[in-house]
């Protein structure tokens, strides 16, 4: 199957929100089947409709966001705990340290989710460079 439904099946496939197709791991198309085989590596297809996934390159998109939006507050928890309190070492160890792994690692997958969606629905490609166009007659004399 190609990426994109002809005319006469893209009646088949619902219209899913990127977000909530994204969110819960699930194909863009249909919406049911798997978009990771791994924790973050995108299963080759869907294995419900038989999306290709090849379309799909989130890059460094969740790790982005995860660091803008998740680590900060908790690197300020810890920073925080650490101007506070000036606990020993091994506080941190229990309070920073898995509250900075449970901010980070988890919201991966389904930002990652999100973002293929994303480039699902709204037909996202990679960027091509217009070929150069000379300007008209009229244009040159300014």
């Amino acid at each position: 199957m190609t990426d994109t439904p002809t005319s006469a099946t893209a009646k088949e496939w619902p219209d899913l929100s990127p977000v909530r197709s994204g969110l819960a791991m699930r194909c863009p198309r249909c919406g049911k089947g798997k978009l990771f085989n791994g924790f973050l590596t995108l299963a080759p297809r869907c294995d419900v409709c038989g999306l290709d996934y090849t379309f799909a390159d989130p890059a460094d998109g969740p790790a982005f966001f995860v660091i803008c939006f998740t680590c900060v507050p908790a690197i300020a928890l810890a920073v925080w705990i650490e101007v506070h309190f000036s606990p020993p070492w091994w506080v941190h160890v229990f309070t920073s340290l898995p509250a900075i792994l449970l901010f980070c690692i988890p919201p991966l997958r389904p930002l990652k989710g999100w973002l293929v969606a994303s480039q699902y629905y709204y037909k996202a490609e990679e960027g091509r460079l217009a070929p150069a166009q000379e300007p008209a007659p009229h244009q040159l004399d300014g």
